[in-house]
């Protein structure tokens, strides 16, 4: 055999390992993904709201898995349970309250509560921001400046002086200042309030 045939027989060789090692390596990489787990939707310490969507199953039995809405007076209604409170609980909470309710109709009952939707727990962002709507209220600890960070901070031309938060309470609106220019500099903190769901930032 020649020496042009020996070296180009090496030079196959060596291609195909390194086509097999690409392959491995790629098989490896697709692994971690289907492996990497996915992100909840909220904290376990999130505590439903009206307006939030829950996915509610039995384990062996089908016909007790659907999806529940929380009313707007925050009670649920699943088959066997009746109606419950939802409302302020965690998603734990309804999963042990639903479980204490089948237990009169199901030996042991497996249930699982995973939460689906929080639409009815929210705040909204309007105005001068670089990117306003509304946006989950998954913590009972945002304030407004970290709100307006989650709203890409403000525009150029806000007028970072006339900032209001509206607020319902015992169905009245509350309109409360908001002076971005003294918080970023650390005067006048009080200003910097958690928000409630359905509180509205409105940024002139």
């Amino acid at each position: 055999m020649s020496l042009e045939m020996k070296s180009k027989g090496v030079v196959r060789a060596v291609s195909a390992l390194k086509l097999g090692w690409l392959m491995v390596m790629g098989l490896m990489s697709v692994n971690l993904l289907a492996e990497e787990p996915i992100a909840p939707i909220a904290p376990d310490s999130y505590r439903l709201q009206a307006g939030d969507i829950v996915a509610v199953s039995v384990w062996q039995e089908p016909g007790l898995e659907q999806l529940v809405l929380v009313r707007p007076d925050g009670g649920i209604s699943f088959p066997l349970a009746g109606d419950l409170q939802a409302a302020g609980l965690t998603v734990g909470g309804l999963t042990l309250e639903l479980k204490e309710k089948l237990k009169k109709y199901i030996s042991d009952p497996v249930v699982t509560v995973t939460l689906q939707e929080i639409p009815g727990n929210r705040i909204y962002i309007l105005g001068r921001v670089n990117k306003p709507g509304d946006f989950p209220l998954v913590t009972r600890d945002i304030t407004v400046m970290q709100a307006l960070a989650m709203a890409g901070g403000l525009t150029p031309f806000a007028d970072e002086k006339k900032i209001k938060v509206l607020r319902t309470i015992d169905g009245l609106q509350r309109s409360i200042p908001f002076n971005y220019n003294k918080v970023r500099r650390g005067q006048d903190l009080e200003q910097n309030i958690r928000l409630l769901s359905g509180d509205v930032i409105v940024v002139p």
